[in-house]
């Protein structure tokens, strides 16, 4: 392999991977816990959008079910968002892990 190949191969990895973390800014995903009782939206890039409560599980005697819901549906989300990053960057990496991607 000439270094010729190996700088064009580099860079279309660099253009795929810059595609991908646009993608991931966009992207949403979502978890819920509690039978969907309570649903988080986080994006690719794991920033939270949105958590959605029903107002069915607020019981001011029992706080703590309700943040570990939150805490539950949060978790994953995140999961998913970590998840569809890693199988998007392995796609454009050929499964070569990236410190920081």
């Amino acid at each position: 392999m000439s270094f010729g190949n190996l700088a064009k191969m580099a860079q279309q990895m660099q253009a795929g991977m810059a595609r991908v973390q646009a993608e991931l800014e966009t992207l949403q995903v979502e978890g819920s816990a509690g039978g969907g009782a309570v649903r988080a939206v986080v994006t690719g890039k794991q920033d939270i959008v949105s958590v959605t409560i029903d107002p069915a599980v607020v019981d001011p005697d029992d706080v703590e079910m309700l943040q570990d819901l939150v805490v539950a549906a949060l978790n994953e989300a995140m999961a998913a968002a970590r998840r569809t990053a890693e199988e998007k960057m392995a796609a454009v990496t050929g499964g070569l892990r990236l410190p920081g991607m």
